[in-house]
Parts: C-alpha cells; sequence; structure tokens
C-alpha cells in the first residue's frame, strides 16, 4: 500500500491511508463490528476467533482510515472509519472491481473516464452523526483529486435482503435518483431486485428519507445517482444499491462542504 498524506481538518481526527500490517488489521476489526456484529455478515473469509472481517480482495486495494490518537493501537480500537478504494488502473491487475459480481459495470468500463471504486466503508458508533463522516469524505476528496478521478462509484447498503420493506427508500431512488444511460450500470441476476415497486405518487418520501442510510444521503447530496436495479447480498444480509458519483456534475457548494478549504494549499 501506498501512502499519500492526507491534510487533517480536525485536531482529534486524522485521516491517512493504512501503512502498515497493524493499520489494515484495526481496519478490518472496525468492519468485523459494524458489519459482521452490528449487520449480521459473515462469508468464508470472516475471522470469528480474531473479530477481523476481511477477504482475499484487501490486499489489493488502498485502505483509507480515520484515526482517533486518543486511542490504544494495541487494541486496534484506534481506527473509526475506513473506506477500501480501488483506482481504475489497478483494477485489471487485481482481477477486476469488487462489485463487478454485483453490477454489469460496462457502460463505466467503456465510459473512458478515470475510476474509483468505494467499499467497505463504515464509521464507529462513536464518530456517527458528528464530524466523522465530513472527515472521512474530505479524506476521499483528497485521495480522488491526487490521482484526477473523475468518477466514483461503489455499494451502498441497506439492512437485511427482503425488498418488501423497503419499498418506498428503493422506489424513491429509482425514480428521482436514477443515473443516466452513459452511466447506468445494471445489478446482475439472479440476485438482482427491481427498485421501481411504487409508483412516484404512492412513495412516502419522509419514510423514504427516514429509512436511507446517512452515507447513502451523503452521496446523494454529492448529486450521486443509482444504478439500476437493486442485489441481494445474502452473505452480508444486505440490499446493495450501486452508488455513481460523476464528480464533473458536483456542484460548487458541495465540493467546498465535502472537500474543505483548500486556500493556502
Amino acid at each position: 500500500m501506498t501512502a499519500t498524506p492526507m491534510p487533517l481538518s480536525s485536531p482529534a481526527l486524522e485521516t491517512r491511508l493504512a501503512t502498515t500490517a497493524h493499520d489494515l488489521r484495526a481496519a478490518q476489526h472496525l468492519r468485523y463490528k459494524v458489519f459482521v456484529e452490528e449487520l449480521g455478515a459473515d462469508g468464508p473469509d470472516v475471522d470469528h476467533t480474531a473479530q477481523l472481517e476481511c477477504d482475499t480482495h484487501d490486499p489489493d486495494y488502498d485502505h483509507l482510515i480515520l484515526v482517533d490518537p486518543t486511542r490504544d493501537p494495541a487494541t486496534l480500537s484506534h481506527v473509526v472509519g475506513v473506506y477500501r478504494l480501488m483506482p481504475g488502473e489497478r483494477a485489471e491487475a487485481a482481477g477486476g472491481f469488487y462489485c463487478a459480481a454485483e453490477y454489469d459495470l460496462s457502460p463505466l468500463l467503456t465510459s473512458g473516464r478515470r475510476l474509483l471504486e468505494l467499499g467497505r466503508s463504515c464509521l464507529h458508533p462513536d464518530v456517527r452523526g458528528g464530524p466523522g463522516l465530513l472527515q472521512l469524505w474530505r479524506g476521499l476528496a483528497d485521495y480522488a483529486e491526487a490521482r484526477g478521478i473523475e468518477v466514483m462509484f461503489g455499494v451502498a447498503s441497506f439492512h437485511g435482503t427482503d425488498p418488501a420493506p423497503l419499498a418506498h427508500p428503493l422506489a424513491f431512488l429509482h425514480h428521482h435518483h436514477l443515473a443516466p444511460p452513459a452511466l447506468r450500470v445494471t445489478a446482475r441476476p439472479p440476485d438482482a431486485v427491481s427498485m421501481d415497486l411504487l409508483p412516484p405518487d404512492a412513495i412516502d418520501r419522509r419514510a423514504a428519507a427516514r429509512a436511507i442510510p446517512a452515507l447513502l444521503k451523503s452521496y446523494l447530496r454529492l448529486g450521486g445517482k443509482v444504478g439500476q436495479g437493486a442485489w441481494i447480498d445474502h452473505a452480508f444480509n444486505t440490499i446493495d444499491v450501486c452508488l455513481i458519483v460523476d464528480l464533473a456534475e458536483v456542484s460548487e457548494s458541495a465540493r467546498t462542504l465535502y472537500a474543505g478549504d483548500r486556500a493556502g494549499a
């Protein structure tokens, strides 16, 4: 993994790339706490004894971590936020993008745009609802800018595998945030499900807003769009939607919010 310096936007939290095996284990430990213990995920590579959510793809990715320097690294608790990142130019050598197993990514792969896949993003409960998410997003903005990224994409998840209770948020995303055809990836069968579960006039917008996870809302505020259809991830006990963010379409106000003030940088 290659280290890239990240400017700090808070004296309490630091955003940087994982540079050591210990950093990576701490990231995998946080993923275990969130994905396995909170959301009920499992899989052949999950290490329940060591409490690590890991897989064979981890060595190929960069791991952007949010670090609380007041916590003891020896307990693997210093990492309180994480993103797993794959720049497009490295994807082929790594065997392709991870979410290609869920979505046909042909529109993105043939777009000629510089791509960045986002995955395994999560935050420790102690930093949710505060500056943690914004800090992690600003680290992501720095990472993307340094590499000339034009389009970011990745799956965002709803808890559970039954689409019926999620009819309002899924239908809202389908009718109001569907990606343009040039970037519209499509969920792969047999685990694909339609998001067109309700007509537009039957959607309870308040119920939809309450059900959409905070991270997904952040993508939408950036101007993010969704692919065609959702995908049921039985191993992770989630229903996934593919988010696509065309950075050329992000408003200046959103860039200022998420990227922070770079004046004088």
